[in-house]
């Protein structure tokens, strides 16, 4: 490094130093989110620069010399070697849902400082490194699914445990997400129009860089850009128009759109949908948060919550029980570390890539932009007032059905807001009320607001920029279901090509349709039971999702660390294997609680116990509002524990499997074989300025 490098790097290390000092060490005065920008933005920097080349350089060893499954397997349809700035759009796009946005404001119940050093340092060491690390492994595997390469690598018991767990997670998963895109869209034809337009803009994206002017990608992204803000605009008109009874749905009719877009969207040719809408959308993710960034930079609002909350410790907080080990890692997810993002870089992402050494910028690069996604949520949830924060996202039960009745709920809490305040604030995003909006959208599209109308438009803009947020995390958690549904149609084709071999490959159209149909019936099943009934289908999962989210993640940090040590690289495996040591530890501690904890609001079994015994002595008790209800809780509970019980067993089983298999490497003189491509050599060039200083070296 030259010396002015020196320096650079030296400032931008003591700038975050000095952010993380003032956020860790100031008690009692007002602490401005500025600093909170840049302690992240600062450790992002260094840990790109610093630590992902460090593991690309001496771990993974990329060889842009060498064909990709995308040059070497090209079809047109899921093998297609993809323009790196499309591939990150499209990447990034597919991993960022619902979890950045709003388990950081779930999780703003501890305080602001242990969700933000979370946060960053799990995407440091863990999150960016599982990203990345998979994606290059199954770049080199044919761009086989997690649940194959478990299956390959660890053995017959092991992947057998590790294909069943993850696919069933992952139509959990896709359920939830997509009940969240339902939830936002319903009923709003700003919202409905806008994200309905980015398929056909998507579309002629697709076509235009592909057909008509093929490998203009600037030129098509302002063009796309252009329409995508034409979109927007135009989504507000149609709202205030004749036209808007058009675009205003209902739940169940949403249900029925997302089940036929998922099923297109996975048949279809990448280039011609899939990725270019996932590609535009990320200009509308990434411009909307550096947007909030410098929202926040300028009007420097102050951080109102506690750095370090009393419910961090009791465990007693109304917005989700339990302490903050484990239950803070389990709620933030995606923020800092995924499972769901493993799946796409063993899904889409290794079929596209054109050059190994792009692994750096889309698998570790793409996780960091979603951690900084993260970091604005809970700035959004802590320069709110706590008042209005917990009338937000505290139960209905506790706080009633009025303004006066939640002031005096949250006054127990220990927090302050008047009725009229609360009225106020609802009325002023155009909304009938704000109480009980839990599930952590709402209160992000309050405090996105209230950041965007303190730099355009005043108060008479909170509305606006209200609506716009809530589509905003529409569009942003749609992507993740249509490039969730390809992966699901990937793995399933991975699991039944190990019983008939010809659906296993991904090029052979009855299979494509069969198992995409199987996948968006499997999710839309969970999807429109849960939109019909409050208690029912994907509702009854929804408790699930955090810990399958973090087991995922458990099971494929399990495989990169068993491959790097049959690999022979075992002074490198602690790499993923110490991540892989933390996240265990959190998911089964936070499972076992969820099993065997005898308070109602953490164990399963214990609220069953509570709901039955209620039901003997005929009561009923919220959520429930007739006695059928309490016996849906009932059933609820019972599978909620016994699915947790079980994916525990599955994933326990893929780690001992793992154990057995890199204790056997470790005492064999060779390192043992591996499902690896054999090499092949690459036809494509890319400018000079693409390929990373560190390509080149066969490993």
């Amino acid at each position: 490094m030259t010396p002015r490098a020196v320096l650079s790097w030296a400032a931008v290390a003591l700038l975050g130093a000095v952010a993380w000092g003032v956020l860790a060490l100031g008690r009692g005065e007002e602490i401005s989110a500025v600093w909170l920008v840049a302690a992240a933005l600062g450790s992002y920097a260094i840990a790109y620069r610093f630590y992902s080349r460090f593991i690309v350089r001496r771990v993974l060893k990329p060889d842009d010399r060498r064909a990709t499954p995308a040059e070497r397997l090209e079809d047109g349809v899921d093998f297609h070697p993809t323009d790196r700035r499309v591939l990150l759009g499209h990447h990034f796009a597919a991993i960022a849902g619902a979890g950045p946005l709003v388990g950081p404001v779930l999780a703003a119940q501890m305080g602001y400082l242990p969700g933000t050093l979370w946060i960053v340092a799990g995407v440091i060491f863990a999150g960016a490194v599982q990203d990345m690390v998979v994606l290059f492994l199954s770049m080199r595997r044919d761009g086989k699914s997690l649940g194959q390469m478990a299956r390959d690598e660890i053995g017959r018991a092991g992947g057998a445990a590790a294909l069943i767990a993850v696919f069933a997670i992952m139509i959990i998963l896709l359920g939830v997400l997509a009940l969240v895109v339902v939830n936002a869209l319903a009923h709003s034809p700003w919202g409905t129009f806008s994200v309905a337009m980015t398929i056909p803009i998507a579309l002629f994206m697709g076509f235009w860089m592909h057909r008509i002017r093929p490998g203009r990608v600037v030129e098509t992204s302002l063009i796309g850009v252009a329409l995508l803000l034409l979109a927007i605009v135009g989504g507000r008109w149609v709202q205030e128009s004749s036209l808007a009874h058009v675009f205003t749905l209902s739940p169940e009719t949403l249900v029925f759109c997302l089940i036929g877009y998922g099923f297109v969207a996975s048949v279809l040719p990448v280039w011609m949908l899939l990725a270019p809408r996932d590609y535009l959308s990320t200009f509308m993710k990434i411009g909307t948060i550096a947007l909030l960034a410098v929202g926040v930079v300028v009007a420097a609002p102050a951080l109102r919550a506690d750095a370090v909350s009393d419910f961090a410790s009791s465990g007693t907080g109304p917005v989700f029980a339990g302490a903050l080990f484990p239950f803070l890692f389990i709620t933030i997810a995606c923020g800092a570390l995924s499972g769901f993002h493993a799946l796409v870089a063993s899904g889409t992402t290794p079929k596209l890539i054109q050059k190994e050494s792009q692994v750096r910028m889309i698998g570790y690069g793409a996780m960091l932009m979603e951690s900084f996604v993260a970091i604005m949520a809970l700035i959004a949830a802590a320069t709110l007032e706590p008042g209005l924060y917990y009338a937000m996202n505290a139960p209905a039960g506790l706080l009633g059905t009025t303004a006066e009745s939640a002031s005096h709920a949250v006054a127990d809490l220990g927090f302050a807001i008047t009725p009229d305040q609360l009225t106020h604030a609802a009325k002023a995003v155009e909304e009938q009320t704000l109480i009980a909006r839990s599930g952590g959208a709402p209160t992000l599209a309050v405090g996105m607001s209230e950041i965007f109308s303190g730099l355009f438009g005043g108060a008479a803009m909170k509305a606006f920029w209200y609506h716009f947020a809530i589509m905003f995390e529409a569009l942003f958690i749609l992507t993740t279901v249509d490039a969730g549904t390809r992966v699901g149609r990937f793995m399933l084709q991975d699991m039944l090509g190990n019983v008939w071999k010809p659906i296993g490959r991904v090029n052979w159209k009855p299979g494509i349709w069969l198992c995409s149909g199987l996948v968006v019936a499997a999710w839309g099943y969970f999807l429109y039971t849960g939109a019909t009934d409050p208690l029912g289908g994907i509702n009854q999962l929804f408790p699930l999702f955090g810990i399958a989210n973090q087991l995922l993640a458990a099971v494929a940090l399990t495989v990169c660390t068993t491959v790097l040590i049959k690999s022979g690289r075992l002074r490198w495996a602690w790499i993923t294997g110490v991540p892989l040591a933390w996240v265990v530890a959190v998911t089964f501690t936070a499972g076992w609680q969820k099993i065997f904890s005898d308070d109602p609001k953490v164990g399963f079994f214990a609220q069953r116990a509570r709901y039955t015994d209620a039901i003997d002595a005929g009561q009923v008790l919220p959520p429930a509002k007739t006695l059928d209800d309490m016996h849906t809780v009932v059933t609820n509970s019972t599978v909620d524990g016994v699915l947790i019980a079980l994916f525990l067993l599955l994933v326990a089983v893929v780690i001992v499997n793992a154990a057995v298999v890199c204790v056997r490497a470790v005492r064999s003189p060779d390192p043992l074989p591996t499902t690896e491509a054999p090499y092949a050599a690459s036809r494509i060039e890319v400018p000079e300025q693409v390929a990373e200083p560190l390509a080149g070296a066969r490993s």
